[in-house]
């Protein structure tokens, strides 16, 4: 039987394992914690997709366009199509392994806006679609591990692949509780790890979600592709641990932003775009309040009490328990937040990376978003993502030997034992918090080639002394040996949107204000020997 190793246990690490066991596959699931604690839970406003008789003039054709357009045409056009195509499919699938979407008095599901789309077609779960997808998911790996085809590897997370030769053959994997590294061989290695939030310090994600993964694979030889494009969200309330997610659904519901000058309440997005203003891509909302000083006000108190109660409650819920405000009698104070990741692992059509065997899924690839994410797509394609890799894995023959490891085994064990007794000046938590104190100033919504230059240096020097530090007990071991690849893969952000002169989508330049024909393409960054090498691949974006 086939074996796939599944890093990562979100949605679209779940849909992958359940797939996989469909399919005959045994799978091996591994993360850091339960399912229930993925990022994937975060995900509030809805999932995509076009169901017959639904709005009218509405078709798969006009979410195809939507999604190209909105991603700056960067979006690969022949992976766009099938996963708009698959998005009626993908819906009434979650409904059958008991996703509870919200309906109306006639049982039909409720859609709602989102920005970005010409018309409405984001079915949702109140503001929790993905903590009711989790659930639902949940249920059918415990069925699978049930019937001995999924293992989960718990307290467990990834520390490096094992590849030979342009193969993959499996991943090394710490082990918390014993403090361990183990090679495990399988016939596939899939990385379903989400974004890099931590990068960033407090953003709308969970600070699971490193990028570790990716720097990793980066150093061994995977590419990475359009790093430069990271999602602000517009609408996000601060709080003393994260920025907390005020939904897209609540201007999809019709809510309105405003500045306050002068005692009035001006409406700047509607004043500048029409009545759809406050609907326009997250890139473009993001840049209006940056422009105006970075903090404006989003109302609902117009609404309905039943509509904020029956469509909104955990965005209720969320801003009285974090800022006392009730949001049917007073507006709430917002700010764009670093939200969505647009670059990742380089993957084709079957979301394999440049690496044979090794597959990517979810956030973590770079596929259908190209220059900016519209909203409801994130959550149709993890899913979608999910089963490609998993009916790609389930049709290949597997391999038919496994090189011996022992060796690359026993040299990182020395290698993790000798960072432990390195002593310095900075615990490795200090130099994580000075990357995300780089990052958010030198990676903002709008950018320059001299903050970036700057931001270069400063992650050069995180770099030269990354294997001199302290490595503090107090903290997951991974904490540790995690550094070096973090900060590698930041460095290699900065290098891509320093390498992008012109702006487009959620990268901005103000050195470079125009888009550029010239630089219509999926930026591609490769690690050899040190070396950050960037180039331009049209085909990337156009024919993927």
């Amino acid at each position: 039987m086939k074996h796939a190793l599944i890093i990562g246990s979100g949605i679209s690490g779940m849909v992958c394992a359940v797939r996989c066991a469909q399919l005959g596959v045994h799978v091996t699931m591994v993360s850091p914690f339960p399912s229930e604690r993925s990022q994937s839970v975060m995900a509030a406003g809805g999932i995509n997709a076009v169901l017959s008789g639904e709005e009218a003039g509405d078709s798969v054709a006009c979410h195809i366009e939507d999604t190209l357009k909105g991603g700056c045409e960067l979006g690969g056009k022949n992976a766009v199509k099938g996963l708009c195509e698959h998005g009626g499919e993908i819906l009434h699938w979650l409904e059958s392994i008991g996703t509870v979407f919200s309906v109306d008095e006639k049982g039909r599901p409720l859609r709602r806006a989102f920005g970005g789309q010409s018309h409405k077609r984001t079915y949702y779960c109140g503001a929790s679609t993905g903590k009711q997808i989790v659930s639902a998911l949940v249920m059918e790996v415990r069925r699978f591990e049930a019937a001995g085809l999924i293992e989960r590897r718990l307290w467990c997370c990834f520390h490096s692949a094992l590849i030979r030769d342009g193969i993959c053959y499996g991943a090394m994997l710490f082990d918390e509780a014993h403090g361990g590294l183990e090679a495990v061989c399988a016939d596939a290695l899939v990385i379903a790890t989400g974004g890099q939030n931590a990068l960033f310090g407090k953003t709308t994600g969970s600070t699971q979600c490193d990028g570790y993964a990716a720097g990793k694979l980066f150093m061994q030889g995977a590419e990475l592709k359009n790093l430069e494009f990271i999602q602000y969200h517009p609408t996000t309330m601060e709080t003393p641990q994260k920025r907390m997610l005020i939904s897209e659904a609540v201007r999809g519901e019709g809510g309105r932003l405003f500045q306050r000058r002068d005692g009035q309440n001006v409406y700047f997005m509607e004043d500048k775009y029409g009545p759809g203003g406050n609907l326009m891509t997250r890139d473009i909302v993001s840049r209006e309040i940056d422009a105006l000083g970075g903090m404006v006000y989003l109302d609902i108190s117009f609404l309905d009490r039943t509509v904020i109660d029956e469509r909104l409650p955990e965005v209720r819920d969320i801003c009285a328990k974090y800022g006392g405000i009730d949001v049917s009698r007073e507006p709430i104070p917002v700010m764009p937040s670093v939200h969505f990741f647009m670059g990742g692992l380089a993957v084709g059509l079957k979301h394999e990376t440049n690496i044979h065997n090794l597959f990517a899924v979810g956030e973590c690839a770079s596929m259908y978003h190209g220059a900016n994410r519209i909203g409801g797509n994130s959550l149709l394609a993890a899913i979608y993502s999910g089963n490609v890799a998993a009916d790609e894995i389930a049709g290949r023959s597997g391999c038919r030997f496994h090189p011996d490891f022992e060796g690359d085994l026993e040299r990182e064990k020395k290698l993790l034992a000798r960072n432990m007794d390195t002593q310095s000046q900075f615990p490795v938590m200090y130099i994580r918090d000075m990357l995300a104190e780089t990052m958010q100033k030198r990676l903002g919504i709008v950018r320059s080639g001299e903050n970036l230059e700057q931001g270069l240096a400063d992650i050069d020097y995180y770099l030269s002394i990354a294997e001199r530090i302290r490595y503090d007990s107090s903290v997951m071991p991974y904490f540790n040996y995690s550094l070096t690849a973090i900060l590698t893969l930041a460095r290699a952000t900065i290098t891509c949107a320093l390498s992008r002169r012109e702006s487009r989508g959620a990268h901005y330049r103000s050195d470079f204000p125009q888009t550029e024909e010239a630089y219509q393409s999926a930026t591609i960054i490769a690690y050899d020997g040190g070396g950050y090498n960037v180039r331009f691949d049209r085909e990337q974006s156009y024919e993927s």
